[in-house]
């Protein structure tokens, strides 16, 4: 075998036994996904850390340093003013764990091991989705708002919400099937997705938000939500639009009339005995 093949054969073996030692590749970047509030670990598939082998975690596009292994001894640099007590070094592999995980705890990390076997590099993009809430059913409650609106409307106009969401999908589905979506990337912020019905409708309707780690379903009660506006509906509607010295006068024009009655009861007694008469015979 001629010496370049020999030192080809040998360049190879060597990457081999070093990705076999370290189990890490430079290239590398692993996305992970994960909840507020819950725990990550970041692996450095090394099953055991030589005493002389350093281990290097850093955060951020600018990589600062936030964890090492040294010699066996484990530092975190100065990780109180990012991370506070919340992150943990495996002694016995160097992974790191990240507890109760932020929003902010978002970004790249990168794991460097340098060994006088070699070094190798592995980097994890790190994501963190907010805590989803079950999205609310509502009925739009313009819709019987008017005598017009109320006259023609056959369609029940539902409003699925969620609060406070980031990089969510929120869906209407009938049945298995799509029916619309809307997508969002801001922070916290309300979402909104209507969906028209008929009143008699008997289809399955239900509404889900999801990021991709997380997917929540609220189920529509058509019969509970979507009634016709009755007349109970149309009385409140213009009792609403009574204002206070409507009824001021009218209590005055009642007060007038029962007082005529009264003193005409008084002229003639014969002829009145009814209940109005003996109500004022006897408390006024």
């Amino acid at each position: 075998m001629s010496d370049s093949k020999m030192l080809l054969c040998f360049l190879i073996c060597f990457v081999i036994d070093t990705k076999g030692v370290f189990g890490v590749d430079g290239d590398e970047v692993k996305s992970v996904s994960v909840t507020e509030g819950e725990s990550v670990t970041l692996h450095t598939d090394v099953t055991h850390i030589q005493r002389l082998d350093q281990i290097v975690w850093m955060f951020g596009p600018q990589e600062k340093r936030i964890a090492e292994i040294y010699k066996g001894y484990i530092d975190l640099f100065n990780s109180n003013m990012i991370f506070g007590d919340r992150l943990k070094l495996d002694s016995q592999t160097g992974s790191l764990t990240i507890t109760n995980i932020t929003i902010t705890d978002s970004g790249l990390y990168k794991l460097q091991i340098i060994s006088d076997r070699g070094n190798s590099d592995k980097r994890f993009d790190v994501t963190v989705f907010a805590r989803l809430s079950v999205p609310v059913i509502i009925r739009n409650s313009s819709q019987c708002s008017s005598s017009s609106e109320r006259s023609s409307a056959s369609t029940c106009v539902l409003l699925c919400s969620v609060m406070n969401v980031t990089r969510v999908s929120l869906s209407w589905y009938k049945g298995n099937s799509l029916l619309s979506n809307i997508s969002v990337s801001d922070l916290n912020i309300r979402l909104s997705l209507p969906l028209e019905v008929e009143y008699q409708d008997t289809n399955t309707y239900r509404c889900v938000v999801n990021n991709p780690i997380t997917n929540l379903t609220q189920h529509l009660d058509i019969n509970g939500l979507c009634q016709p506006c009755s007349v109970s509906v149309e009385l409140y509607s213009r009792w609403k639009r009574v204002t206070p010295s409507m009824v001021y006068a009218l209590m005055g024009v009642t007060a007038v009339a029962l007082l005529v009655y009264y003193v005409r009861s008084k002229q003639e007694p014969k002829k009145n005995t009814g209940l109005i008469h003996t109500f004022f015979l006897r408390y006024l």
